[in-house]
């Protein structure tokens, strides 16, 4: 007779799959949040003219302040919900509490990668509004014991409902 297989994936957990975890609206991009993000990242050297030249934005770009890829319009404050989520971000459980569902109680998390698909410009103007799923669980055994796998899938899509990115998250528990 085998052993029966234990798992940390929960009837209530596999049930969730799919479910909205989370839903940010940004404020309007502007020019000068794309202009000062191209500083930081291209930084110490200067950003192409297309990201900080009104000038050249005119006369080469028809006046339409395209952010690069990497722009991120919830690096700082939110629109909806307002301001900054008070919560615990440390918690291993936050996805399934958030869900309003018991978690499996593990209690060490790291970053399992990240995977991003651009669809579209986010441009000066747009309003992103950024919903998460959860996109699924697996497990596998390793050194330290049972681990299991997190991944949320996060749309981005701008004021005209336009797709401009897909962020896959994977975390990963023990």
């Amino acid at each position: 007779m085998s052993t029966p297989v234990s798992t940390l994936i929960s009837e209530a957990m596999a049930g969730k799959v799919g479910a909205e975890v989370s839903r940010r609206v940004s404020f309007p991009v502007s020019a000068s949040d794309i202009r000062k993000w191209a500083m930081a990242v291209y930084y110490p050297k200067h950003p192409p003219r297309r990201y900080w030249d009104a000038e050249y934005i005119d006369r080469e770009l028809g006046g339409r302040w395209v952010a690069p890829h990497e722009f991120n319009p919830f690096a700082w404050m939110t629109a909806d919900p307002p301001g900054f989520p008070e919560v615990d971000r440390l918690d291993p459980d936050l996805v399934e509490k958030t869900l309003g569902i018991e978690g499996p109680g593990l209690r060490f998390q790291l970053n399992g990668g990240l995977d991003v698909e651009y669809h579209g410009d986010v441009v000066a103007g747009d309003v992103i509004t950024a919903v998460r799923v959860l996109d699924g669980y697996t497990e596998r055994s390793g050194r330290l014991g049972q681990m299991l796998f997190t991944t949320n899938r996060e749309t981005w899509t701008n004021q005209r409902g336009e797709t401009v990115q897909v962020r896959r998250q994977t975390g990963i528990r023990y």
